[in-house]
């Protein structure tokens, strides 16, 4: 699991960085935020030298940086920290994450198809123009996602949560939602067309359940 070590900046609350020895492994040591880091661009450097060489990446704090245009195809994530990150124009298949967090994080016209993603927690973050399609995103989090013109199709979502979501033209279609919740879902053209929705868990207030969606698989039901 990434170090929770607090910045070391007076008054600064963020979990730091991520530290590296001589050899370029990661340290467990204390450090800075990138905001409050004395040498910003080289830590980052560093941290983006390090998934880049690394399959296999355990324990990482990358909070608060912006990935653009980076190859993730068959990355290994375990136990770490993406936390108000940005990622953009990523082009990815068979991205793997484990208890990972990416809380309040940013994902722009990714696409991230084949993904298998399980404890995996996405609080708060937001997609716009992103695709999952054919993932296992099982026992993920998804409170308070805001998701645009995006997909989960053909994915296992297996007993995730969508609470307080805001879903807007995405599509959720020939998924396995069984046990998934749905609760307090603001949700406008979204389709669960296909996918198991008599074994989800909705409630009344804004779910397509309640709303007569014509989209919504009512065969399902």
């Amino acid at each position: 699991m990434y170090s929770s070590n607090i910045c070391l900046h007076p008054g600064c609350m963020k979990t730091a960085l991520s530290n590296f020895d001589e050899n370029g492994e990661i340290l467990e040591a204390n450090s800075y935020c990138y905001k409050h880091h004395p040498a910003p661009e080289d830590i980052k450097a560093k941290i983006y030298k390090y998934i880049q060489e690394h399959d296999k990446i355990v324990g990482l704090n990358a909070n608060g940086l912006t990935f653009k245009n980076i190859d993730l195809t068959n990355k290994r994530f375990y136990g770490c920290c993406f936390h108000h990150c940005i990622f953009a124009g990523i082009r990815s298949t068979g991205f793997r994450s484990r208890i990972s967090s990416f809380d309040y994080a940013v994902f722009t016209d990714c696409n991230l198809i084949k993904s298998n993603m399980q404890y995996t927690s996405f609080a708060g973050a937001k997609f716009i123009h992103v695709l999952f399609t054919g993932s296992d995103m099982i026992l993920d989090n998804f409170t308070g996602l805001s998701s645009f013109q995006s997909s989960f199709d053909d994915s296992d979502l297996y007993s995730s949560r969508f609470i307080n979501a805001k879903l807007v033209d995405t599509s959720i279609r020939n998924c396995n939602i069984r046990q998934t919740i749905f609760y307090n879902l603001e949700q406008q053209n979204v389709s669960f067309r296909m996918s198991n929705t008599k074994e989800a868990n909705f409630d009344e207030k804004g779910s397509a359940l309640f709303m007569g969606d014509d989209d919504y698989d009512k065969s399902a039901i």
